[in-house]
């Protein structure tokens, strides 16, 4: 019996996964992402990922079996909080800084989440992965700045415009684009802030 036998087919593939780097791997992340939101998630395939990146496709097959579990690997492997670290000591500084923050990242992640809006409806391993890549993450850290507003007693506990505020902050990122033909950079959002977002929660 030959020692790949012996190890079974299982040990064999994972042996031929653990070949690539993580370099080559991030590699193939930014390749698939970029073209999701250069091209649409539908217009992205496995072989051309694989051209791009100059690698077989059945490297790539090997690895994430099909193209949903490649796309949602790579979704959470770009997971990022833009919004953890923010602490200003007041709620408004706070939500002005959440503005910025967001402003800079909004055109890739913005593309990203209309590239894929029709894919993750019907895939909800997709679903779940962009998530947790690029929602929930964000909505955590924008709860923990509202909580600390709370108990510093910036604004009262119950006050009806606290839930509202993720959906505020999110929703100008998605359509500012489908209104205008532009993203909301950091200057749009910290107008939007100063005028709707403040004012709702009786902050000036």
């Amino acid at each position: 019996m030959t020692s790949q036998a012996a190890d079974g087919p299982d040990t064999v593939a994972a042996s031929r996964r653990s070949k690539i780097t993580p370099e080559r791997e991030r590699e193939f992340f930014d390749a698939v992402l970029e073209q999701i939101r250069e091209c649409g998630y539908d217009s992205v395939t496995m072989e051309g990922v694989a051209a791009s990146t100059r690698c077989s496709k059945s490297t790539l097959y090997r690895q994430w079996k099909n193209k949903p579990l490649f796309v949602a690997a790579a979704l959470r492997a770009n997971r990022k909080v833009r919004f953890v670290g923010i602490d200003t000591g007041t709620l408004a500084g706070d939500l002005r800084q959440v503005a910025v923050a967001a402003g800079d990242w909004s055109h890739k992640d913005t593309k990203l989440l209309q590239a894929l809006g029709h894919a993750v409806t019907s895939d909800p391993e997709l679903a779940r992965a962009l998530r947790e890549a690029l929602v929930d993450p964000e909505m955590c850290a924008l709860a923990d700045i509202l909580r600390r507003g709370v108990e510093r007693g910036e604004v009262p506990a119950g006050h009806p415009a606290l839930e509202y505020v993720p959906a505020m902050m999110f929703g100008v990122l998605r359509v500012r684009p489908v209104l205008t033909g532009e993203y909301a950079d950091a200057d749009y959002l910290k107008g939007f802030v100063e005028a709707v977002v403040l004012p709702a929660l009786g902050l000036t």
